[in-house]
């Protein structure tokens, strides 16, 4: 149990390691080395957990959105403006979300390609669909072009916000978005209801 332990901890500080060298630097620059005295670990320990750059950046990515999916509520379109939120939080305070993101933005791997922010676009796709479900969408409205197009508007948002005041603004921004976009995707029932600032404004008041 504490060799387990042990290997989750340095699987853990490897990847928090590689997530703020990759976020300062990029993931071209990013080198193994530094990401080894980063995180404190041998060379065998780090390559033990992950096989090559390629596989600790993918890594990467795929930690960013596990912690972040809201349980699901009365209302799946407001899980969906409240998980955006929990995503720009993380963005402004998290080094792995936010080297997550600057792989997937910057990034162009050989073999399987990388589609940007893939897992955010599933994680909409499901909330849409249960939404549409419930009656909270428009008869008209896809989920899956939904949420890809949401997902693509709020990378330009958030990049937008990181040159503007290095994320300082995000929040405000993304209740922009979602001001915006609502009308062309909630049913009029599910628009008195929906907050798009999400319901983390709500209780921090």
């Amino acid at each position: 149990m504490a060799k387990q332990e042990r290997a989750v901890r340095t699987r853990q500080a490897v990847l928090v390691a590689a997530a703020e060298v990759i976020g300062e630097r990029g993931y071209e620059a990013a080198t193994i080395a530094e990401i080894i005295q980063r995180a404190q670990v041998t060379k065998g320990a780090l390559y033990f957990h992950f096989p090559s750059k390629d596989a600790l950046a993918r890594a990467v990515i795929a930690e960013q959105t596990e912690l972040l999916v809201p349980p699901p509520s009365e209302s799946r379109m407001q899980d969906a403006i409240d998980f955006s939120h929990r995503v720009a939080e993380g963005l402004r305070t998290d080094p792995v979300l936010q080297a997550g993101t600057r792989i997937a933005v910057e990034t162009t791997f050989d073999a399987e390609p990388l589609v940007p922010y893939q897992d955010w676009i599933s994680i909409a796709t499901g909330m849409f669909t249960e939404a549409r479900d419930r009656g909270e969408l428009l008869p008209a409205v896809n989920p899956a072009k939904a949420a890809e197009f949401f997902v693509a508007a709020y990378m330009g948002v958030q990049l937008f916000s990181l040159a503007a005041s290095n994320r300082d603004d995000l929040h405000e921004r993304i209740g922009q978005l979602w001001r915006h976009i609502l009308p062309g995707l909630a049913s009029p029932g599910a628009m008195s209801h929906l907050d798009p600032n999400g319901r983390r404004a709500r209780q921090a008041a």
